[in-house]
């Protein structure tokens, strides 16, 4: 440990210097707690798995505060030790997911850019202590993160105290990578958010700190979590092609240029393979404005299609991980890291006017999406940072594979089971079968487009005669009420949603 002291620039805290479980044995039933990490990304690793030990030897609970996702299997192990009260803003672990749809501990799932705002205006419980993930400490003052920002400086500015986990395995080249900007509080005193452009930076290098409120620093040694992301496959190529087709038009239209405009692109394997086919089209000097960075974003850096991406953590498969930080000098100049809450406010997405890509489990007939819910009632991972963007960038776009499970459901249904983005904030939709561009249309003609454009063929004679009947009850929005969810009380009946006919065919 003593050869790594001099990431600790501040030598007055270094008899602050404690072991993981000493650390650990300080968190009180009921407390609240907020730890760095964003999608697997520099997440608070050692005293979270250093509670789970404990929590061999003595029950408690607390409430668990993140970014977004963390990695490390520590969602999955803080639940089957029964330790979670409470979990938000987000999360994408098989094991909590099954906890937290059998009620065992409850979940908040919040709008991405949401959080920072209900802790600061003192909506949510106060967080006692902040547990985050660093590269150092600055002499001056400054935590440095590590491969996330998240929600770690607000935790930091409002806990009552503060346990640093100086990372030894993250590189020191990190320092500078980091833009910490945060909001004052609500009302007449607040200025606008300087982002006029995606590299502009307004911040801080790290993260400002109280040094009385800092209770212990730990040094750990734990690479981040790779992704869980796949390769493209032949459908998710597809619907590049589909994408790339729109932006096209957009181009030839004069609503574009070459360059696009800035684009973000959701955490997951859709959304990533959906960008990842850019690297071979005629779009270049792209920017992009996200949440996470993941593969194809630096395979598209490494293409010379992207000229600069700014997000709030890097999420990366184990080889794409070993590529860029093995040789991150050619990346360091081209990326910007900042606090979720300033990745994914309304005020920078409007003025940069941002291509909005992000990946939905179901939408309907006239363009509502359900990113959360499976069959309407269970969690699958949480809204995450879509809504921010879908209801305030220039185009909104979501993208699926039209069917699942072998065929057996179909992503396009007479009327979503649970509503996330209203048809209001959906401007475009994609599947492997095409697009349909619901900008200025009415309901009737958004339905029409989207069963002739996206559905699966398998699926399109029964959502063509829904709609049918549909028309014949009348209103703006047509629809036969008590049809309206009958693919999914088919699904749950049957084990799929084809008609019995259909089935037999």
């Amino acid at each position: 440990m003593l050869k790594n002291l001099n990431r600790v620039k501040n030598s007055k805290l270094h008899d602050l210097i404690v072991s993981a479980e000493e650390a650990a044995s300080w968190i009180q039933d009921g407390m609240t707690l907020g730890l760095s990490g964003f999608t697997r990304a520099g997440d608070a690793k050692a005293v979270p798995l250093a509670l789970v030990e404990r929590a061999k030897k003595e029950t408690f609970k607390v409430n668990i505060f993140t970014g977004a996702s963390v990695g490390s299997d520590i969602d999955k192990l803080l639940s089957e030790a029964g330790i979670i009260n409470k979990r938000l803003p987000f999360q994408a672990d098989a094991t909590m997911r099954k906890h937290i749809n059998a009620g065992d501990h409850l979940f908040v799932d919040q709008h991405l850019s949401h959080t920072s705002e209900l802790i600061r205006n003192g909506v949510l419980p106060t967080v006692d202590f902040a547990i985050v993930e660093a590269v150092s400490i600055t002499e001056d003052g400054m935590i440095i993160p590590t491969t996330s920002v998240g929600n770690s400086a607000t935790f930091v500015t409002h806990a009552n105290n503060i346990v640093i986990e100086i990372n030894v395995a993250q590189l020191e080249e990190f320092e500078g990578l980091h833009d910490v900007y945060e909001p004052a509080p609500q009302g007449e005193n607040r200025k606008p958010i300087p982002v006029s452009s995606v590299g502009e930076r307004i911040g801080t290098i790290g993260i400002p700190f109280d040094a009385s409120k800092v209770k212990g620093i730990v040094f750990t040694k734990y690479t981040d979590s790779p992704s869980t992301i796949v390769p493209p496959d032949e459908e998710t190529k597809e619907m590049a092609d589909h994408l790339l087709a729109f932006l096209r038009e957009e181009v030839k239209a004069g609503r574009l240029t070459e360059k696009l405009a800035p684009i973000q692109a959701g955490i997951g394997s859709v959304a990533n393979a959906v960008l990842h086919g850019m690297i071979d089209s005629e779009f270049k000097n792209l920017e992009v404005y996200s949440e996470v960075l993941q593969d194809s974003v630096f395979d598209l850096i490494d293409a010379g299609k992207v000229d600069f991406a700014s997000g709030c953590s890097i999420t990366l498969s184990d080889e794409k991980m070993e590529q860029v930080f093995g040789n991150f000098d050619q990346y360091r100049d081209k990326l910007v890291l900042r606090p979720q809450e300033i990745t994914n406010h309304p005020e920078v997405i409007r003025r940069l006017g941002l291509i909005s890509i992000n990946t939905a489990l179901e939408f309907d007939i006239y363009g509502n999406v359900n990113s959360t819910h499976v069959c309407g009632t269970k969690m699958m991972n949480g809204i995450g940072g879509s809504g921010d963007f879908a209801r305030n960038a220039k185009v909104a776009i979501f993208v699926t594979k039209s069917i699942a499970k072998g065929g057996n459901v179909s992503s396009i249904v007479p009327f979503v089971s649970h509503v996330d983005h209203t048809e209001h904030d959906v401007d475009v939709v994609v599947t492997e079968q095409g697009y349909a561009d619901l900008r200025g249309l009415a309901p009737r003609e958004r339905a029409s487009l989207i069963i002739n454009n996206c559905v699966h063929p398998m699926y399109r004679d029964q959502l063509s005669s829904y709609f049918v009947e549909a028309l014949s009850r009348g209103g703006q929005t047509p629809h036969v009420l008590e049809k309206a969810f009958s693919f999914h009380s088919k699904f749950a009946e049957t084990g799929t949603m084809l008609d019995k006919e259909e089935s037999l065919a």
